[in-house]
């Protein structure tokens, strides 16, 4: 029997979690890519509509069924994953929308390891780009919203270090061999 071991990094935007995983996916680590952004990329290349700043509800929508294809796809090994089903709750939640039923749903019943890693703000490695278009404000409430619904659903969170990315990579994987 296969056995997966599905470890999320989640937290604010802009606060190294993607370096983070980057770093381990080159080391031969299995790993995600974060919904958010590949669907950002996806709907401005083909012109839609299911972008956070134009339709935040369908934006959620699209993340949902990106992240419940990364969790079926993830079969086994120890899979890193580039957030995970809580998140879009939590957007949701800085977002000031409802959660749909569906979504609470989902982050309930698809679980991850019990150990959640979330990376705190860090204005001095923040910037914006073409998909990230955040403050470091909204960051910052991001980062709450995701401590605040990982913790309802259940998760012991673990914050990581603001370090250098190998001291990050280190301290995870030190993190995980414990349990």
């Amino acid at each position: 029997m296969a056995t997966v071991r599905r470890i999320v990094v989640t937290g604010g935007p802009g606060s190294g979690k993607t370096t983070l995983l980057d770093r381990l996916g080159a080391a031969g680590h299995e790993r995600s890519e974060e919904a958010g952004r590949g669907i950002i990329r996806d709907q401005l290349a083909v012109g839609g509509a299911a972008l956070p700043w134009a339709d935040p509800a369908l934006f959620a929508e699209l993340m949902l069924c990106w992240e419940l294809r990364n969790y079926r796809t993830a079969i086994n090994g120890t899979v890193f994953f580039d957030r995970g089903l809580p998140d879009i709750v939590g957007y949701l939640r800085v977002e000031g929308l409802p959660v749909p039923a569906h979504m609470r749903t989902a982050a309930r019943d698809f679980r991850y390891a019990r150990r959640v890693f979330i990376a705190p703000p860090w204005p001095e490695i923040y910037r914006t780009d073409a998909e990230r278009a955040q403050t470091p404000e909204l960051a910052r409430r991001t980062f709450e919203a995701m401590s605040e619904t990982y913790a309802d659903y259940g998760y012991e969170l673990v914050e990581l270090p603001k370090a250098p990315v190998h001291d990050r990579v280190r301290f995870l994987l030190n993190a995980i061999e414990e349990r």
